[in-house]
């Protein structure tokens, strides 16, 4: 494994909400038995040393036909299912680990005869892998540990394990005990979400892709309660006509002074390009609410690969940037690197030829491994993709008519309602106080008929970027696809 380093400071296991559930449907029965089952897995390195290791698929085994009394110990995997389950990991460069239960609630470890069990057969499946990783993992109700084997005889330990979903679930091999000590800053939120809660949201790191009138709100609405590390991301700087909607932005930033009459053209395009750009003017934003946080700032395009690389090891994806380009690589990354995140916009249509207002409402699309993705409700237009690969020359080659591009309308107020909407479902999915039963439906506000509609996402299993097949990129990780960015030459 030339291409992927397996040292690392430490290692977690990502599991999708919807594939814990069926998990622990099959080990924890009403029997109290032990049973067994499979995880394969994908794997990601982050930037700053961890392993992830993404879980993909699952595959439980059937009682007295794949998992059966042990010769050794109480219970054992099949060598046909052991085999059949190995040779698929390596075969698709996937990691092999095999379940199973213990009792208990909060806390669980390995048996002298699970590790001895492991001793014996793990060397082996090492040879089989080719490089890949194997090992175990063994649950309680609400706790997890874990052996992983690398090659050359060397073994690591499972840090924790996180299950993504509606909520965020942390499980680990002993309760996580998070301090309660926290800034009187925060003293009112803690009241809602506690000490603790404080603690894991000045930990968590988010990306915000767009920083005009919809980002800008999202990065000092998440910057108030106290997130520790920012990704912002804009490849634009500040206009005059922006100012309405961009908080914190300044006449200065825009250099309005500069870019009317009767200033020559040449003096008005000079002073355009050096204006503030707009991911400098959300770092102050966030920096004034928090000073405490970690902010990158990244003035270019998301598209290129080594700006798309920042949002991998990202908690949560805020989507703000309206292409079709953004939406697609986005979409991956969820899929691929198992990172919740959502896309959030408003509109504002009209007649082209009378101008009359015919709609008029605000987006909240959650993204996440376990719902739909946007490729499975029709989200990415492929003709848009296309136009937006081409250059300014091509673009004005096939256009029939001679009009200036369309500026779409923009309110602040309309984006403040997605902006509050999308960083409420983090604060309460980050904290884990969401409802079990919550939706995961896209929201739509209709602020002329002061209306809200859901729309549930679909979800196609041969998708190639969400779905289940072999081809598809779900929970590959590092290993996996390609990400949709742009080559070299500029195009994707």
């Amino acid at each position: 494994m030339a291409e992927f380093s397996l040292n690392a400071k430490s290692w977690h296991l990502i599991i999708p909400e919807g594939l814990y559930g069926r998990l622990q449907t099959h080990l924890f029965r009403a029997d109290r038995d032990e049973h067994g089952a499979v995880i394969s897995a994908g794997m990601s390195r982050t930037s700053d040393g961890r392993i992830r290791l993404l879980a993909r698929a699952v595959h439980l085994a059937q009682d007295g036909v794949d998992y059966v009394a042990g010769k050794r110990g109480y219970r054992m995997l099949r060598a046909q299912f052991i085999r059949d389950r190995i040779l698929e990991c390596r075969d698709e460069r996937l990691v092999y680990l095999a379940v199973h239960n213990h009792g208990g609630t909060t806390s669980v470890g390995f048996s002298g005869d699970d590790y001895r069990s492991h001793e014996r057969g793990y060397p082996a499946l090492l040879d089989i892998a080719r490089g890949m990783p194997v090992g175990a993992l063994v649950f309680a109700e609400h706790a997890i540990a874990g052996d992983i084997w690398l090659p050359y005889g060397r073994r690591v330990e499972l840090t924790d394990a996180s299950i993504i979903g509606r909520r965020l679930q942390k499980i680990a091999p002993a309760p996580v005990r998070y301090s309660d000590i926290v800034g009187s800053d925060y003293d009112r939120q803690v009241r809602l979400f506690g000490g603790a809660g404080q603690v894991i949201l000045s930990k968590a790191k988010v990306a915000v892709i767009g920083v005009g009138g919809v980002g800008s709100l999202l990065v000092q609405y998440l910057a108030h309660l106290g997130v520790g590390h920012f990704v912002v991301i804009d490849p634009e700087r500040i206009e005059g006509t922006n100012l309405p909607r961009v908080v914190g932005a300044t006449r200065w930033d825009a250099r309005t002074v500069f870019t009317r009459a009767p200033w020559p053209r040449w003096f008005r395009r000079m002073a355009e390009s050096t204006a503030t750009p707009k991911v400098k003017i959300a770092s102050r934003v966030a920096r004034a609410a928090n000073k405490h946080s970690t902010i990158e700032v990244l003035k270019a395009d998301v598209l290129e690969p080594e700006v798309a690389a920042k949002l991998l090891d990202c908690d949560y994806l805020f989507l703000a940037a309206d292409t079709m380009g953004a939406r697609l690589l986005v979409n991956a990354i969820i899929h691929q690197y198992l990172i919740p995140g959502v896309q959030v916009g408003s509109k504002i249509v009209h007649e082209k030829e009378t101008g009359i207002i015919t709609g008029v409402h605000t987006i909240v699309r959650p993204i996440t491994p376990d719902s739909g993705c946007l490729w499975c409700n029709g989200l990415i237009n492929r003709a848009k993709l296309q136009e937006e690969a081409q250059t300014e020359r091509e673009r004005e080659a096939q256009r029939y008519v001679d009009e200036p591009t369309i500026v779409a309308p923009s309110v602040i107020t309309l984006n403040a309602v997605g902006a509050s909407q999308a960083v409420n479902d983090f604060l309460f999915y980050m904290t884990g106080l969401r409802s079990d039963d919550a939706s995961n439906a896209y929201m739509r506000f209709d602020p002329r008929a002061r209306g809200i509609a859901l729309d549930n996402p679909r979800r196609s299993w041969d998708c190639t970027e969400c779905g289940s097949g072999s081809n598809a990129r779900s929970a590959r990780g590092d290993l996996g696809k390609r990400l949709p960015t742009k080559h070299k030459s500029g195009t994707r």
